[in-house]
């Protein structure tokens, strides 16, 4: 039984937008990272899909035995947050939903600074941007911009 349920609920959310999963902000970097790099670099996207699994598994088993585990004399005593500390959660967790759900302002005000730096780094190398599926050149709007 847990000491401080609305602490562990309030972890539990962030420890799962950490894992990527998906409705949560982790899940957007995870899965966007992976497509682009997919393109480029596929056995450094496996790598990267397998860490991203074992590091779901690690912070379930984490969670598991903080949360669920039999309470020791050393944290028996923990308090639950204060309704102060609720307030400040708050936020972050409607955050955290909001960016998941809902990823586009986000996406839309960097946008810009992704196109400039693709660019600067085409013009100083050898390398070029992929070709997604759609015909377009990553950083590129559609429609030929």
């Amino acid at each position: 039984q847990a000491v401080a349920p609305i602490f562990a609920a309030g972890f539990m959310v962030v420890m799962l937008s950490s894992v990527g999963v998906p409705g949560l902000n982790g899940f957007v970097g995870e899965y966007l990272v992976l497509i682009g790099s997919f393109a480029t670099a596929r056995w450094w996207t496996v790598v990267a899909a397998a860490g991203v699994i074992l590091a779901a598994v690690y912070l379930l088993w984490a969670y598991q035995r903080v949360f669920h585990g039999e309470p020791d004399d050393d944290n028996r005593t923990f308090r639950e947050l204060t309704v102060r500390e609720g307030l400040v959660l708050v936020p972050f967790l409607a955050a955290i939903i909001f960016v998941g759900v809902y990823p586009k302002p986000l996406l839309d005000r960097i946008e810009p600074s992704v196109t400039e730096l693709i660019e600067h780094v085409e013009s100083r190398t050898d390398y070029v941007a992929p070709v997604s599926p759609a015909g377009e050149r990553a950083g590129e709007e559609e429609g030929g911009g």
